[in-house]
């Protein structure tokens, strides 16, 4: 079966589905991006037009595939230990609960594929050992959050990380798994995976010293960013900070929050 070209109309109704499902403003223009990524969604169930697809979705007959359509409009490309600055802030706090013997806390609110919280766990795991310390990763995709607890990568997203953290914390792949590479187990072990739509009420997850929310605020609506970070702070312990992308600001979003430095707040 051919499937017909994605219509404008379809395209808008994708940005709406999207929207009302993750909060995610699609940008006019992505008809090739959607159209590619839910063509084999099609195949699969036989499906000429992108407006059956939508009314599969709708139908709910298929529920898990709501989530699969999510997963696929929602996935982004991300690396290890993206803008530095961040986790030299990570490193300095680390210090600190360290010499005050404290547990320290930090959520990947939008974790992809796992890089984000493995960069965390590994100034974590440098600063602090065995002692106390906790990293959650969250993302809406169910199918990045299966890639990033098995923690196996292609060998190019490793490029901005430090070499002995390369050497201690990551396993080289050999034979077939040439140009690829994985966390090793101790340092996968103590990072927590969890399914979580930002746009929702957030589940019981505690409050934390850092919240990382980089590089998603970009797909929401001023409304929606409005929403998300007052959510996301509710879980902010005072005196504890909140970092953002650095292409990114909470002008008009929020001001409750002190800018120590660009894309990164702390909470008075």
């Amino acid at each position: 079966m051919t499937v017909a070209m994605i219509t404008d109309r379809e395209f808008m109704q994708f940005q709406r589905f999207i929207f009302d499902a993750a909060g995610i403003t699609m940008a006019d223009g992505k008809q090739a991006l959607v159209s590619g990524r839910l063509a084999k969604r099609l195949a699969h169930y036989q499906l000429g037009s992108y407006g059956d697809y939508l009314k599969l979705l709708e139908s709910r007959d298929q529920p898990a595939e709501l989530q699969v359509a999510v997963d696929l409009l929602t996935t982004n490309e991300t690396y290890f230990f993206r803008e530095p600055k961040h986790f030299a802030l990570l490193r300095d706090l680390a210090q600190d609960a360290a010499d005050k013997h404290r547990t320290l806390r930090v959520w990947s609110a939008a974790s992809s594929s796992g890089e984000e919280p493995y960069s965390i766990a590994m100034v974590l795991a440098d600063v602090l050992g065995d002692a106390s310390w906790e990293v959650l990763g969250t993302d809406i995709s169910t199918r990045v959050l299966q890639r990033a607890r098995s923690g196996h990568y292609p060998m190019e997203r490793a490029s901005q990380m430090p070499q002995h953290y390369l050497k201690r914390f990551c396993l080289k792949g050999q034979g077939s798994e040439a140009g690829t590479m994985l966390i090793e187990r101790a340092l996968r072990q103590r990072v927590q995976f969890q399914h979580l739509n930002l746009n929702a009420p957030l589940p019981k997850i505690g409050t934390f010293d850092v919240i990382f929310l980089r590089n998603v605020m970009i797909y929401f609506s001023l409304e929606t960013k409005r929403q998300v970070v007052t959510r996301l702070l509710a879980q902010l312990r005072q005196g504890g900070y909140f970092l953002i992308g650095h292409s990114e600001t909470l002008n008009d979003i929020n001001d409750t929050l002190t800018a120590v430095a660009p894309s990164i707040y702390r909470k008075p």
